[in-house]
């Protein structure tokens, strides 16, 4: 009953921002990806993840290893925090592709938790039969809607992207997270851009500390491991569009906030 009602009251709430929706509420890819993404500038790319990687090696993977002596109720509440806020993103995505059903579950997720779930870091929401369903980011959206992918690049630091996902991270400081509007441009005395960077950097560790051996076997194990992770990268940013999460892949990816799982189908 509890269930049922907040799903009523956020769906009325939400139903009329829904302006990308056809008669059906949903929005569908109407032409295929290319099958080869170019790498235009391969050459800067491979001294960019060269660079990333002795980053990764001398900084953030000493500090995700550190991370995971935490107690596991701390590492847990951190990573629900921050998925919690990921869904200030995912929601306004979740309409924009016309997917108003997981926008309001999403919603509801987010409510839930940061009241009952003292600010994200308990799931309340799933215990009350709310599910969790898969980030999504403008990136995304730009590829539901039928925009191609463009040039792949590496970012210093960041990591792979595509000139459309590249786009769709503008749009976050452009005002489409509102999470980054409340916390760097907001006026309130209890949010920062501090916190702001702070949220983000607990949400690379988090990532990182969960999948040290996954990177550490796909590197050990391939050829050219820079190859591997733009295969690896490129797959499942066409599989998030689609919304199909089919695939053998052992390792993490990097999508908008950070990287996630993609475990053996």
């Amino acid at each position: 009953m509890f269930k049922n009602l907040i799903l009523i009251i956020i769906g009325i709430c939400l139903v009329s921002f829904n302006v990308y929706a056809g008669s059906d509420g949903e929005l569908t890819l109407n032409k295929e990806q290319p099958e080869k993404i170019k790498d235009c500038f391969e050459k800067l790319n491979r001294v960019t993840f060269s660079f990333n990687q002795k980053i990764d090696k001398s900084i953030i993977k000493p500090v995700a290893k550190s991370y995971r002596n935490l107690p596991d109720p701390i590492q847990k509440s951190a990573g629900n925090a921050v998925t919690n806020l990921s869904n200030l993103i995912t929601i306004p995505n979740n309409i924009l592709q016309g997917d108003m059903r997981t926008a309001i579950i999403n919603t509801a997720r987010l409510a839930v938790n940061s009241t009952l779930g003292l600010f994200g870091t308990i799931d309340v929401a799933n215990k009350l039969g709310f599910p969790k369903y898969e980030r999504e980011d403008y990136g995304q959206t730009l590829g539901a809607w039928g925009f191609g992918p463009g040039c792949y690049f590496v970012l210093p630091v960041l990591g792979p992207s595509t000139i459309r996902d590249t786009a769709g991270s503008f749009v976050n400081v452009m005002g489409g997270d509102p999470w980054y509007n409340a916390s760097v441009h907001g006026n309130n005395e209890f949010l920062s851009e501090g916190l702001f960077m702070g949220s983000k950097v607990v949400s690379g560790i988090d990532f990182r500390a969960n999948n040290i051996e996954s990177f550490d076997n796909l590197e050990n194990n391939s050829l050219d491991f820079y190859a591997s992770i733009r295969s690896l990268y490129l797959q499942d940013r066409e599989n998030k569009i689609k919304n199909n999460q089919q695939g053998n892949l052992e390792i993490l990816y990097k999508d908008e906030d950070g990287w996630e799982e993609l475990e053996n189908q």
